[in-house]
């Protein structure tokens, strides 16, 4: 990961069982594991008072304090949940002496975007893509941007399988400069736009993050050619030729609202469920035939619309 400032918050090593008690509300958490750990501070699984959530501590207090309102002004958005809820906000004085700032979240289980796709198939990738680009909708409306969109900071939650944001400390005000990025999802690293927070950064980062599914362990840029090595590596993946156009355009920026790709792809989504539709009547089943024909979209698009009402 890499940030704008040149310096690099210590990484923060909690054991198992080591009891956190907040300086000011008092509460108690119990540390299980570590979820993993960025430039701002470091997320651990715990456990309070016998349920899980998920504590992100620092000593980067006021970094923390921009986060913490991000993840307030999120949960105004009425209607929708964006990133995980907050649920306590407080410090931690060290054996040390040493003072953490650290908030609670949430703790959002399910399994990675790229695995559920691995293991269910192709036909969610619409699905998934309409989800994410609902809710980065909605984010920039209320005037931010994610900056540092990626596999790693997404989740699918199950019962109906949702796509939800984990992390969302590298959301940025619009129209300033993206604080936190990951070299292989930033268009700036692959010379295809600056680092300015707005819509489509955000945009070309989702682009990636389809291609990191078909692509794990990801790949580098070329010099002077980056944009012709996107270009082909999307060609090769044969699961995402469908939505090739839409993505094409969203890693040359020529989007420049989510809501402008969001009505491509629903457009797109509707002229394939019409083309099935007639290839199933030409064919003329029996009921019993046509009730299995209907394949595994139909039924993450009813997933996808349930999704919304929950």
């Amino acid at each position: 990961m890499k940030m704008n400032t040149a310096s690099k918050n210590p990484d923060i090593n909690l054991r198992p069982q080591q009891q956190i008690r907040g300086k000011w509300h008092h509460k108690n958490y119990t540390v299980i594991r570590k979820l993993g750990a960025g430039a701002i501070g470091s997320v651990y699984l715990c456990d309070y008072l016998g349920k899980p959530v998920a504590l992100k501590i620092s000593e980067k207090g006021s970094s923390m304090t921009v986060e913490v309102n991000v993840l307030k002004s999120l949960e105004k958005v009425q209607g929708y949940r964006l990133g995980p809820s907050l649920l306590d906000v407080d410090d931690w004085m060290s054996t040390s002496g040493r003072l953490y700032s650290f908030y609670v979240m949430e703790y959002i289980r399910g399994e990675s975007l790229s695995s559920f796709v691995r293991a269910k198939g192709k036909a969610w990738i619409g699905v998934f893509m309409l989800q994410l680009l609902e809710d980065l909708e909605k984010l920039h409306e209320s005037g931010w941007v994610f900056g540092d969109l990626k596999t790693d900071n997404l989740m699918v939650s199950s019962t109906p399988p949702r796509v939800r944001w984990v992390d969302v400390g590298g959301t940025t005000k619009v129209g300033r400069s993206i604080k936190e990025y990951t070299e292989f999802y930033d268009r700036g690293y692959w010379g295809m736009g600056t680092r300015k927070a707005e819509p489509s950064y955000d945009l070309f980062a989702l682009t990636m993050v389809f291609l990191n599914i078909y692509y794990p362990r990801r790949f580098d840029r070329v010099k002077d050619s980056s944009e012709k090595l996107l270009m082909k590596k999307l060609d090769q993946v044969s699961d995402l030729t469908l939505y090739r156009p839409l993505l094409q355009k969203a890693l040359r920026g020529k989007y420049t609202t989510s809501t402008a790709m969001k009505k491509d792809l629903m457009s797109l989504m509707q002229q394939k469920q019409k083309r099935k539709h007639y290839h199933q009547r030409s064919k003329k089943p029996s009921n019993y035939l046509l009730i299995e024909s209907i394949s595994i979209g139909c039924i993450a698009t009813v997933y996808y619309l349930l999704s919304l009402l929950l």
